[in-house]
C-alpha cells in the first residue's frame, strides 16, 4: 500500500464522511426554493396605498427579516454539507512510536478563587497529572490570574496528594480522575474486597486534602504553621493584590529530578504554578495573555512538542485521550499539516432536558464536525491539543518536517531556582513589549473571544485543524446552573464573534484565498449570532402585534403564496427536531434550545450588537467576564428540578418577561377577536392562521416565565417588581394605535 511515499504505513486515523449527504442537499434545495417563493411574495404584495404607511413599513420589515434568515440559513448549510468523523488508532500509534513519542505540556487556566474555586481547579489538576502518559514526557502548568496564595496552596496540596492518587489511578484503572467526580459517582461497596481499603483510605486522603483548602480559604488566609512549608509562600505580602503583584514562578514537582517519585516509586509528572505579573497601569490581554505567559515560561522548561490548555473547570475524562490526539499529529502522511486537535465541550451537570441547553449535541456531532469537513475546525478556547510551532505563529510550507522533541527538558543542567528566576521575566508585563506577541506570536489579542480569532489565524498561516468527537467524552466541564450566568456566558461570546465579523479578520476577507469558502461560512455561523437578534426581535414583537389589531401580515391559508411559508417552516423546524433526536438529544432537550434561542436572541444577542456599535463609535473597551462556578444549595436544588433560575431583576429578565407578557396579551386578545369579532376583519380569519401559529408557539415556548411571573414563590421566580412593570411595558406596547394595510 502506498501513502504518498510511505509504502506499507497504515493511517494513525481516517476520516469518514457521514452517510445520506446527498439526500439531505436536495431536501436543503427544496427549503431553499421555498425561501426564495417567500421571498417574491414579500415584493410582490407590498402595500401601495399611502394612507397605510404603518402596515408598509411593517410589511417591508417583515422582508428585510426573511431576507436575513434566508441568507443565515443558506450561511449554516456550510456546518451540514460536508460532515465528517475523525477515527484515531492509538494501537498502531504504540506500537510505532512506543518510547519516542513527544512531550506533552498541560496548561490549566483560573482567573479567580472566589468565583472558580481552589478545589475545582485541584480536580483538573490532578486529572491531567494522571494521564496515561509517560510521566517524564508529561508536564502541567498551572497558571492563576487571580495571583491568589489560596490558590497556591491548593496546588501545594494537590502535588503532595498526587503521590497516592496517580498510582491509585494507574493501578485500579480509576475513571474519571478527577477525585471529586471519581468520588461523586462511586462508592465502597462498587470495590471488591482487595481494593476497599485502598479505596477508603485514598478517600480520606482526599477529603482531609479538601477540608484544609476550604478551610483556608474561607479563613482567607494561609496559617502561619503552613506558610513555613515551602518557600513559595514568601511571594505573598501585605502589598500583594489581585491587579498588581510580580511575576510567581514556582516548580512544585521537578520532573527530572529521581527522588520526586509517588508511593509506587514511579516518577511524577512536572507541576508549575504560574502568575504572571499584573500592573494596574498595563492591559493583561486576559486568558490570551495568560496562555502566552505559559507558552513561554514552559519553552524554558519542559517544551513539550504539543500543548493541552483546559480551563480550570474542564477536568480530562478520558485517561487515553493525549494518545488519542497524538495520532492526528504523528500520522506520516497527513500529520505534519495538523495544527491542533480540538474536543468537543461536554458538561458533567446536564439533565437530559437541557434547561439552558448550554450544549447541544447537533453542535458537537453535526455542525462543528461539517466546519471541519471543509478543513475549518474551530479551536474552542478549551479540550484542545496544540502543535507549538503552530501556536507561536509559524506558517505551513510543504517542505515542512515535524521533528518531535527528544530533550526531556530545554534546560535540563539548570537548578530549579535559575528556571523559576529565568521564567519570571519571560511571565512579566514588559516581556511583551514591542514583539509580535499577541499579533503573530500566540494566542491573538484585542477580542474577547481569543480562541477563535487565535484559531482563525492559524488556519490561514496554512495549517488543517481537526475536530474529534469520540464516544467517550474527552473532558467534562460544569455547566451553568442559572439563566443568568448561561446569558452572560453566551453575550460575551457572541460580542466577541461580531467583533471578529466587522474587523479585518472577517473570514470572507481574511480567509479569502487562505481556506475554504465553506470553511468561512462556517465560521460565520457563530460570527453573526449578534445581528441575529434584530430579525428575530422584530418577529417576536411585529406579528403579535398585528395580531392583536386582526391585521394579517402573512397569505391567507387558501392562497397558493400560504404553501412556501407553510412548507419551509415545517420541513425546517421537522428536520432540526429529527436532527436533534438522531444526535441524542431529547424532545424536551430540543425544545428548550428553541426557549433558549428565542431568549438569547432577544437578550444577550441583542446587547453584543450593541455593545459593539458603542466599541465601534469609541464609547468603551473590551471587557471578560468570568462564570461564577460557585452555586448555592437553593440554586442547585431548582437546577436539579429542571426548574429555571431567573433570581435577579437584571435588563435581560425585564426584556424576557416583557417580549413573553407582549405575546401573551397579543394572542388572548387576537384570540377574542377571531372568536367574537371574525367578521369584522378585513383580510378575514384565514390570513390570520399563521399568527395564530407563530403567536401561539411563542406563547408555549414562553410557558416557564409565565410560570415564574404569576405561580413560583421560591427565590428562583421572576421579582415581582419585574412582574408590575413588564406588564405595564406589554400593556402600552398592546394600546399603541395602528394603521392598517388593507
Amino acid at each position: 500500500m502506498s501513502r504518498g511515499g510511505y509504502e506499507g504505513v497504515q493511517p494513525l486515523f481516517v476520516t469518514k464522511k457521514l452517510k445520506g449527504r446527498v439526500a439531505y442537499r436536495c431536501f436543503a434545495s427544496t427549503i431553499f426554493v421555498g425561501i426564495c417563493l417567500i421571498l417574491v411574495y414579500r415584493l410582490k404584495h407590498i402595500p401601495s396605498s399611502e394612507e397605510h404607511a404603518h402596515g408598509r413599513w411593517a410589511w417591508i420589515g417583515l422582508f428585510m427579516a426573511e431576507l436575513w434568515f434566508g441568507f443565515y440559513w443558506i450561511i449554516t448549510q456550510s456546518a451540514r454539507w460536508n460532515v465528517v468523523y475523525r477515527l484515531p488508532f492509538k494501537n498502531r500509534l504504540l506500537q510505532r512510536y512506543g518510547d519516542k513519542l513527544p512531550a506533552v505540556d498541560v496548561f490549566v487556566c483560573t482567573a479567580d478563587p472566589t468565583l472558580e474555586p481552589p478545589t475545582l481547579v485541584v480536580n483538573t489538576v490532578l486529572s491531567a497529572m494522571a494521564y496515561n502518559y509517560p510521566t517524564e514526557r508529561l508536564s502541567v502548568y498551572l497558571s492563576d490570574d487571580g495571583g491568589s496564595e489560596l490558590t497556591f496552596y491548593a496546588v501545594l496540596e494537590a502535588s503532595r496528594f498526587a503521590k497516592r492518587w496517580i498510582p491509585f489511578c494507574k493501578k485500579f484503572k480509576v475513571e474519571p480522575r478527577s477525585p471529586h467526580a471519581y468520588f461523586l459517582n462511586h462508592n465502597d461497596s462498587d470495590q471488591d474486597i482487595t481494593s476497599a481499603h485502598e479505596w477508603l483510605a485514598i478517600k480520606k486522603l482526599y477529603e482531609d486534602m479538601k477540608n484544609r483548602i476550604e478551610s483556608a480559604a474561607e479563613m482567607g488566609s494561609i496559617p502561619k504553621e503552613v506558610r513555613h512549608q515551602h518557600k513559595g509562600f514568601s511571594e505573598w505580602d501585605s502589598k500583594i493584590t489581585k491587579k498588581d503583584h510580580q511575576s510567581i514562578v514556582q516548580i512544585l514537582i521537578d520532573g527530572r529530578d529521581t527522588k520526586s517519585l509517588d508511593s509506587d516509586g514511579n516518577r511524577l509528572p512536572t507541576l508549575v504554578y504560574m502568575a504572571r505579573e499584573k500592573k494596574p497601569q498595563v492591559h493583561h490581554n486576559f486568558k490570551a495573555g495568560s496562555m502566552n505567559a505559559l507558552i513561554r515560561v514552559s519553552s524554558e522548561m519542559s517544551n513539550g512538542d504539543i500543548i493541552l490548555n483546559l480551563d480550570c473547570d474542564m477536568y480530562p475524562n478520558d485517561p487515553d485521550a493525549v494518545m488519542d490526539a497524538l495520532c492526528f499529529f504523528l500520522d506520516e502522511e497527513k500529520g505534519k499539516r495538523v495544527c491542533y486537535v480540538q474536543y468537543p465541550q461536554y458538561y458533567n451537570n446536564l439533565h437530559q432536558s437541557n434547561i439552558y441547553s448550554c450544549s447541544s449535541m447537533v453542535v458537537t456531532k453535526i455542525e462543528l464536525a461539517g466546519v471541519d469537513g471543509f478543513g475549518g475546525a474551530l479551536y474552542c478556547g478549551t479540550g484542545c491539543f496544540h502543535r507549538r510551532e503552530s501556536l507561536c505563529g509559524r506558517k505551513y510550507s510543504e517542505d515542512f518536517k515535524a521533528e518531535w522533541n527528544s530533550k526531556t527538558w530545554e534546560n535540563a543542567e539548570n537548578t530549579v531556582q535559575e528556571l523559576e528566576e529565568a521564567s519570571k521575566v519571560l511571565a512579566s508585563c514588559s516581556y511583551e513589549k514591542g514583539t509580535l506577541w499577541g499579533k503573530e506570536m500566540g494566542l491573538m489579542y484585542g477580542c474577547s473571544v481569543e480562541d477563535i480569532i487565535t484559531g482563525l489565524t492559524i488556519q490561514c498561516k496554512g495549517w488543517e485543524p481537526v475536530h474529534y468527537n469520540p464516544n467517550k467524552r474527552g473532558f467534562l466541564g460544569v455547566a451553568a446552573t442559572t439563566l443568568d450566568q448561561a446569558l452572560i456566558q453566551y453575550k460575551r461570546w457572541a460580542e466577541g464573534m461580531f467583533q471578529i465579523f466587522i474587523s479585518k479578520y472577517c473570514p470572507f476577507f481574511y480567509g479569502h484565498g487562505k481556506i475554504k469558502l465553506g470553511a468561512q461560512m462556517g465560521y460565520c455561523v457563530y460570527l453573526l449570532w449578534a445581528p441575529n437578534s434584530l430579525p428575530m426581535l422584530y418577529y417576536t414583537i411585529i406579528p403579535p402585534l398585528f395580531f392583536l389589531h386582526g391585521v394579517a401580515l402573512f397569505p391567507e391559508v387558501s392562497s397558493p403564496w400560504f404553501l412556501p411559508f407553510a412548507y419551509v417552516f415545517t420541513a425546517k423546524y421537522t428536520y432540526s427536531m429529527l436532527e436533534a433526536l438522531w444526535c441524542g438529544d431529547s424532545f424536551k432537550a430540543w425544545w428548550n434550545l428553541e426557549r433558549s434561542w428565542l431568549i438569547r436572541s432577544s437578550t444577550s444577542f441583542l446587547f453584543a450588537f450593541i455593545d459593539n456599535l458603542s466599541k465601534l463609535l469609541g464609547l468603551f473597551e473590551t471587557t471578560f467576564n468570568i462564570t461564577d462556578k460557585v452555586v448555592d444549595e437553593g440554586v442547585l436544588n431548582r437546577y436539579q428540578q429542571e426548574i429555571m433560575d431567573f433570581g435577579n431583576a437584571s435588563l435581560m429578565v425585564y426584556i424576557i418577561s416583557t417580549l413573553a407578557l407582549l405575546n401573551l396579551f397579543s394572542f388572548l386578545g387576537g384570540m377574542m377577536r377571531v372568536i367574537i369579532f371574525s367578521k369584522e376583519f378585513r383580510n378575514g380569519f384565514s390570513g390570520l392562521i399563521p399568527h395564530i401559529i407563530l403567536c401561539g408557539l411563542t406563547v408555549m415556548l414562553n410557558l416557564p416565565i409565565y410560570h415564574a411571573l404569576f405561580i413560583r414563590s421560591d427565590k428562583g421566580r421572576i421579582p415581582s417588581s419585574v412582574m408590575f412593570t413588564s406588564i405595564v411595558l406589554a400593556s402600552l406596547a398592546c394600546l399603541l394605535p395602528f394603521h392598517y394595510c388593507s
